[in-house]
């Protein structure tokens, strides 16, 4: 969530401000926006869409219903949330769907916004989803575009249809569209050519694909990196070819996201899915609703369930909740857990989505995660004997220097770990006695108790 991390900060700052008051006048609400309208355009946020936000949130903040209510900065922070979210297209945008299939999907976008790759990732999704793509290769322009695209389908298992580089990418749409047709692919992916800049002969070449495969949508693949150019670039193509959807690439660099803010308010069309990463499966579709929570720090927990649904087996949780509860974890189950909660993804871009986190991580510079760290730990762990992972007390001091040469690691880092898999397991162990049979109700030692022990054993073990 690289992408709005300091607009993210300072409209926390000048929300927090407002929380605390009992009364908001005009004049803390004027002053309130004017900390928004700069934050915005410090991220890149097209100025007329800024000017339009700041107005229409204004209008309603100094309504008669702010003045009325009990917590009016909390009322104002809910105007922005839902505007942010009405800016962004207010509801998810889904994929077109052809009546008779398949479905045409012409990508289009500069060079280098990452089109072959969002082509690939926009077609695994639709694997994963029971539907049969098939990628197109029209570029034939860039050196090695057609291998790029046919090494991606291979790693993903799904068909491409190419021509090689001689035939005219117009030619090359038309006879992808029939061979899917023939093949029985219900949806069709056309990679077309992108230039470095806007130029006449692009876009002619992609009408006339256009106007031969009469595509289901034309998606913009928009480098979110590019800020204020993204803007431009999504105004002149949409001004051209009617864009259906915007694809933000690049969402998780260390950009201001501007673009993602302004690209629906200028062509009118949705964002459809964005790229939060570089692997094959970091693409997701787009929730206005949940981005606009997870800037203004209330986080993300749908996508979070839904990524933990996904990737977590509920039967190995349910098992590893009970061996927690009975003490018995072992570092063979510490190893098994780390892997299920690394499937998630990176664990930053998880921390993200809890609310409030973003302030935390902003606090405490220690709250970054390492995974490099991570790794040591799991080296560490993979250099046990089996006997060593279930019973670490066999662990003495010349099997904890084995284990540290074995993995690379110090033998201070090896007793930190250990020592902190100890803790773990006691505080395990104590909040399970303290819940007791008749749950929460029966804490020993009250709120005390939770508190001496959560002080003093909640560090993570990396």
């Amino acid at each position: 969530m690289a992408a709005f991390e300091s607009l993210s900060s300072r409209l926390q700052n000048v929300f927090s401000k407002l929380k605390g008051k009992g009364k908001v006048s005009e004049a803390d609400v004027t002053e309130a926006m004017r900390e928004v309208r700069l934050a915005l355009l410090e991220a890149d946020v097209n100025f007329k869409v800024v000017k339009d936000f700041i107005a229409k949130v204004k209008e309603q903040a100094i309504g008669l219903e702010v003045s009325k209510s009990f917590t009016p900065g909390m009322v104002i922070i809910d105007i922005v949330n839902k505007e942010l979210t009405e800016l962004m297209g207010g509801t998810q945008a889904k994929l077109a769907k052809a009546n008779k299939p398949p479905t045409v999907i012409m990508m289009v976008g500069l060079q280098g916004a990452g089109k072959t790759t969002t082509s690939g990732k926009l077609a695994r999704l639709l694997k994963k989803g029971n539907h049969k793509p098939l990628l197109v290769a029209g570029d034939i322009y860039r050196p090695a575009a057609i291998k790029q695209l046919q090494v991606l389908g291979g790693s993903i298992d799904i068909p491409v249809f190419s021509m090689g580089d001689q035939v005219s990418p117009v030619e090359i749409a038309k006879n992808g569209l029939q061979h899917a047709k023939d093949n029985g692919h219900d949806y069709v992916i056309i990679d077309t050519a992108g230039r470095l800049h806007i130029d006449e002969a692009l876009m002619e070449e992609l009408k006339q694909i256009h106007a031969n495969v009469k595509p289901d949508e034309v998606l913009l693949v928009v480098d979110a990196m590019t800020g204020q150019d993204a803007v431009n670039v999504a105004q002149s193509f949409h001004e051209q070819l009617q864009l259906t959807g915007v694809v933000l690439s690049k969402l998780d660099g260390d950009t201001r996201g501007g673009a993602a803010l302004s690209v629906k308010a200028v062509t009118g069309q949705p964002i459809k899915f964005a790229a939060m990463g570089e692997k094959i499966d970091a693409l997701e579709p787009f929730h206005p609703e949940r981005m606009a929570s997870r800037i203004l720090g209330m986080g993300d927990m749908l996508s979070l369930i839904e990524k933990a649904q996904a990737g977590i087996d509920a039967e190995k949780a349910a098992e590893m909740e009970r061996k927690m509860r009975t003490a018995e974890f072992t570092f063979d189950d510490f190893l098994e857990q780390m892997e299920q909660v690394r499937k998630l993804g990176p664990l930053d871009q998880l921390m993200d989505m809890l609310p409030g986190m973003g302030k935390m991580k902003s606090g405490m510079k220690d709250m970054k995660v390492d995974e490099r760290q991570l790794g040591r730990v799991e080296a560490i762990v993979r250099s046990m004997t089996k006997a060593e992972k279930q019973n670490p007390e066999l662990l003495n001091h010349s099997r904890r220097k084995r284990v540290a040469a074995g993995s690379g690691t110090t033998i201070v880092e090896v007793n930190r770990l250990i020592k902190q898999f100890d803790d773990m397991k006691k505080m395990m162990k104590q909040f399970s006695s303290m819940m007791g049979p008749k749950g929460p109700k029966g804490l020993k030692g009250g709120k005390k108790g939770l508190k001496g022990m959560l002080g003093k054993n909640m560090k993570f073990p990396f």
